[in-house]
C-alpha cells in the first residue's frame, strides 16, 4: 500500500483528505492517507508550504513532495527537500484566477467605478472605448497567465504577455527579457501581475518600471505582493501617474491595518481570494501524480530548482 503524509494544516485535512481519497479511489490508487506516518514509511508528503514540516530529512524513502500551492517561493529553497517537488495546476485554481482577472479588468476598463461608487444625482455619460482599443498586458505567461492572456484576448482586448523566456501564443503578442520588459510595460493601460516570485521578480515594480507605464494606467496584482514596491507604487497613485491598483497579494498577510493601502482612495484591496486551491480539482492533480511516481513516468508540473517554480 502506499503512504502519503497530508503535511497541511490541520484545519483543512478533513476537506482534503475526503477529495484526496475519492480521487484515489477513482483511478485505482491503494493509499492509505494519513497526518502521521512514521516518517521512514512515507512514499509521498502531500504538502503545504505553511505546515509544520520544515525538515525532510527524515524522509529517507519520499519518492516526491507534491505541493498543494501554485507558489513554492516558501520551499524551493530548503536545502533538506532533496526529493522531486512538483507545484500545484489546478483546473479549479486557474479558472477561478480567470473569472477574478476577468471581472477587475471589465471593472477597470468600462469604469464601472465612476457609477457605481457616484449615485449622487450628476447626469454625465461616459462611454467607453470598445475591447479592441484597450491595450491590456500581463506580466507572467505560466499556466494561469496564459490563461488570463488568452481569455482577455477572446473578450476582443488588445493583450500583450511578458515573460523571461521568449514564448509564442495566438492571439498575444509576447515580449520578453529586459527590452521587452520596457516595451510591455509602455504599452499598459491595464497591467495584470501573474509573476512567480524569485530573485529576479522581487521588487520588480519600482518607481522606475512604474515610470514606464502610460500616465492613467491600472494595475491588478493577484500574483504576489513583493512584485511591486509599496511605496514607489503609493508614490505613483500619489502623482496620478497610476490612476489605481487592485491587490490581492501583500508582503505581510493579513495586511496590517495601518497600512497606507487600506486607507487610500485609489487602491482596492482584496484579502487574497483571487483563486484558491479547490480541494476536488486539486486532489485529482495529487493522485494522478502518483499514479506516474509509482509507474515511473514524469511527474507533472516538476519544479526547476534552479529558476525557482
Amino acid at each position: 500500500m502506499i503512504k502519503a503524509l497530508y503535511a497541511a494544516t490541520v484545519d483543512k485535512y478533513e476537506k482534503y483528505g475526503a477529495a484526496l481519497r475519492e480521487a484515489f479511489a477513482e483511478i485505482g490508487l491503494n493509499v492509505d492517507l494519513s497526518m502521521d506516518h512514521p516518517a521512514a514509511a512515507v512514499d509521498y508528503i502531500i504538502y503545504a508550504p505553511n505546515s509544520d514540516l520544515q525538515d525532510f530529512t527524515p524522509y529517507t524513502n519520499c519518492k516526491a513532495v507534491l505541493n498543494l500551492w501554485a507558489g513554492v517561493e516558501a520551499v524551493v529553497g530548503n536545502k533538506t527537500l532533496t526529493m522531486p517537488l512538483t507545484r500545484m495546476v489546478d483546473p479549479g485554481m486557474t479558472q477561478g484566477m480567470v473569472e477574478w482577472v476577468i471581472g477587475h479588468s471589465l471593472r477597470y476598463h468600462l469604469d464601472t467605478d465612476r457609477n457605481v461608487l457616484n449615485q449622487n444625482g450628476d447626469w454625465t455619460p461616459h462611454v467607453p472605448p470598445l475591447a479592441m482599443d484597450r491595450k491590456v498586458t500581463v506580466l507572467g505567461l505560466g499556466q494561469l497567465g496564459q490563461a488570463c492572456a488568452k481569455t482577455l484576448a477572446q473578450l476582443g482586448f488588445d493583450v500583450a504577455g511578458w515573460s523571461r523566456r521568449p514564448k509564442s501564443i495566438d492571439g498575444i503578442t509576447c515580449f520578453a527579457g529586459d527590452d521587452g520588459l520596457v516595451k510591455a510595460l509602455e504599452r499598459s493601460e491595464i497591467l495584470i501581475l501573474l509573476l512567480p516570485l524569485t530573485t529576479g521578480t522581487e521588487n520588480l515594480l519600482d518607481k522606475t518600471k512604474l515610470a514606464l507605464l502610460p500616465t492613467g494606467a491600472k494595475i491588478i496584482n493577484p500574483g504576489r505582493g513583493p512584485l511591486i514596491v509599496d511605496n514607489d507604487l503609493l508614490d505613483a497613485l500619489d502623482r496620478d501617474h497610476v490612476a489605481h491598483a487592485t491587490l490581492d497579494v501583500f508582503r505581510v498577510e493579513p495586511l496590517p491595518k495601518e497600512h497606507k493601502f487600506w486607507s487610500h482612495p485609489n487602491v482596492t484591496v482584496t484579502p487574497h481570494i483571487a483563486s484558491e486551491t479547490r480541494a476536488k480539482t486539486s486532489a485529482q492533480v495529487i493522485a494522478e501524480n502518483i499514479r506516474r511516481g509509482e509507474a515511473g513516468e514524469p511527474l507533472l508540473h516538476l519544479v526547476d530548482r534552479d529558476a525557482g517554480y
